[in-house]
């Protein structure tokens, strides 16, 4: 009933052109410590992208015009770079002289440009560097089909600035379109609207006309096709996996619709999923109409669609109203995985959300231990000055975050904090928010006033303290407790086990939770009785890898190479090259694995382990 009271004056607002929006799209809400631009003085609206990609040289060329205001009437433009060859800039036509400052730790080069106060736009002609962080270019051979190569970007947090120069910050929300030249034969996509078949030119146009954060800006070109879900959901892949991704996603367009019946309207018109190739180091990427994914989701029974859930509802958190800051992370992710456990909760019923509760819980128990319950990084209102942005991408800010709502929702009622969090999107739609500015508007508008309700959740205590307060709750567990009455049969010597129609999830705790090692008889006999070193489950693979090293179980090894060979995954890939790294035997497995298939994974990847790997 809410829904439909409110979704007309809703959907009218959606339907506001960009100029009619211009107004809420850069207000300073927060000092942004990984920016070097000036964009909270002057107003960047508009971006015009014309590049070109070479596949021969890994760059990426071409020119970026950028429309802005100048209220204040300053004399120079800031913008963000990081290893950008910078060829030349005009000002409204003219050209202009440019300088670049000195590389910073973290946040790149400022170029700096000289305005008059009647400037409107800047036009900068650059080439990306062949080892920029945001690219990741692929030879044929490192794709499926094996024939054409393949690019894409990861621009969270602050890599665009590595393949656009430009205000690089989540806070600062611009238009854009683009024009991108790519081989002919090859399809471009863009976080925009896009294509659905190659075109002869190689060359295509995209626009998006909701403002969107650099860190959401996106390009993929390569040898892909698409398949429809239904009107307004379908999914790209490489052909030889398209059958695959359409038959894992076909309850995509079912999850658009779960969605909005919680929170209000899609207001990003169509949302796609593009499969992507082995290397790419994250789950998903929430690109607005276009979200990245991993193959690794890709089960064949539809087990692991929870992590499309997740990208689809940052289509409001993070995507609709933005997190100001990378401080303010847990605004972005805590909440998406709370909407994500609600959606999987409308779709597969309570018990099912449970377990994706659980498991949570269980990732958030494992990262406050590593970081120490009293480590600063533990609060969800992160402390980054002088720090990488990727410091505060922890599981802090995603489970943490969405415990803190589950608390909310367990003091308050579900029907409040439902009927909050929909005012919360659709009245901050297209905004951002800092972590102060939530919690005014949390006091104002849910709690108003109430001090009871204050004191039973202890905001403070979770924003801004450490670890795991002790009122964080945890859900029934069901499932999870006729996996634990099997597991601990198994641990007593019974080898038949009741394990039928278990999930991804169901396999996933039962390991979890075995001892550490387990005796090589008890992992021959798990192995005889569940193939797990065979299995194509990637969730359930790698903990079974991450057990097989610890116990020196060596018939796994020949397929735990395979697995890192064609995966990128930096969730699977970290706790397996620690694991291997704790003994001198297996860190010399490591290293020569590494050896071989470093060039496989990403720049985000190859960074993580290369620190570990070489430590």
């Amino acid at each position: 009933m809410r829904y439909a009271l409110l979704a007309g004056a809703l959907l009218a607002a959606a339907c506001q052109s960009p100029e009619s929006r211009k107004e809420n799209t850069n207000t300073a809400a927060a000092k942004d410590l990984h920016t070097l631009s000036n964009a909270d003085s002057i107003q960047i609206r508009h971006l015009d992208l014309d590049i070109r990609v070479d596949f021969a040289t890994h760059r990426i060329e071409g020119a970026a015009a950028w429309h802005f205001a100048n209220p204040q009437s300053l004399s120079v433009l800031r913008l963000d770079t990081d290893g950008l060859t910078i060829d030349s800039v005009t000002a409204n036509g003219r050209i202009v002289p440019h300088w670049l400052d000195s590389a910073v730790a973290f946040l790149g080069s400022r170029l700096n440009i000289p305005v008059e106060k009647d400037d409107s736009l800047v036009r900068i002609w650059y080439k990306t560097a062949p080892g920029a962080t945001a690219l990741q270019w692929l030879e044929p051979a490192q794709t499926l089909g094996k024939k054409q190569p393949f690019l894409y970007t990861q621009s969270e947090p602050t890599y665009a600035r590595t393949w656009i120069p430009g205000p690089d910050g989540p806070g600062i929300r611009f238009t854009y379109a683009a024009r991108v030249s790519v081989p002919q034969g090859l399809v471009a996509l863009m976080s925009a609207e896009n294509p659905r078949q190659a075109n002869d030119s190689g060359v295509y146009h995209f626009r998006m006309d909701q403002p969107v954060p650099a860190y959401l800006m996106a390009l993929a070109a390569g040898d892909v096709a698409y398949r429809a879900i239904d009107g307004r959901t379908g999914v790209y892949a490489e052909p030889a996996m398209l059958d695959k991704a359409h038959y894992e996603f076909a309850e995509v367009g079912k999850m658009v619709t779960t969605a909005e019946g919680l929170y209000g309207p899609y207001r990003w018109g169509v949302y796609d999923v593009l499969v992507l190739p082995p290397g790419f180091p994250l789950g998903g990427m929430e690109n607005p109409r276009l979200t990245f994914a991993t193959p690794t989701i890709i089960a064949g029974d539809r087990s692991l669609v929870s992590l499309i859930a997740h990208e689809l509802a940052h289509s409001w958190s993070g995507n609709l109203v933005t997190n100001a800051t990378w401080e303010d992370f847990w605004l972005n992710e805590g909440f998406t995985v709370y909407f994500e456990r609600r959606i999987m909760e409308a779709m597969m019923g309570a018990d099912y959300a449970d377990m994706l509760w659980e498991l949570g819980y269980q990732d958030l128990e494992e990262t406050v231990e590593s970081l120490g319950k009293d480590n600063r990084d533990t609060w969800l209102k992160l402390d980054l000055k002088g720090r990488n942005a990727e410091d505060g991408l922890t599981d802090i800010a995603y489970e943490k975050g969405a415990h803190f709502l589950r608390r909310v929702e367990e003091t308050v009622g579900r029907e409040k904090i439902d009927t909050f969090l929909y005012r919360y999107f659709n009245g901050n739609a297209f905004k951002t928010m800092s972590t102060e500015q939530f919690l005014a508007y949390f006091n104002d508008e849910l709690l108003q006033g109430d001090t009871s309700l204050a004191a039973k959740i202890r905001v403070k205590e979770w924003v801004y303290g450490p670890g795991i307060p002790d009122n964080c709750p945890r859900v029934p567990q069901a499932r999870f407790g006729k996996v634990d009455a099997e597991r601990e049969k198994f641990l007593k010597g019974e080898t038949v086990l009741q394990t039928t129609g278990w999930t991804s999830h169901e396999w996933l705790h039962f390991l979890r939770k075995m001892p550490k090692p387990l005796q090589l008889a008890q992992m021959q006999q798990l192995d005889k009785a569940f193939s797990f070193t065979s299995t194509g489950n990637s969730e359930v693979a790698n903990q079974w890898f991450i057990m097989a090293v610890a116990a020196g179980y060596k018939p796994a090894f020949a397929n735990m190479d395979k697995f890192l060979s064609t995966v990128g995954r930096r969730k699977f890939l970290t706790p397996l090259y620690t694991e291997m790294m704790k003994s001198p035997e297996n860190a010399a497995m490591a290293r020569s694995i590494y050896g071989k298939y470093r060039g496989n994974y990403h720049p985000l990847a190859q960074e993580t382990l290369d620190k570990i790997i070489r430590k």
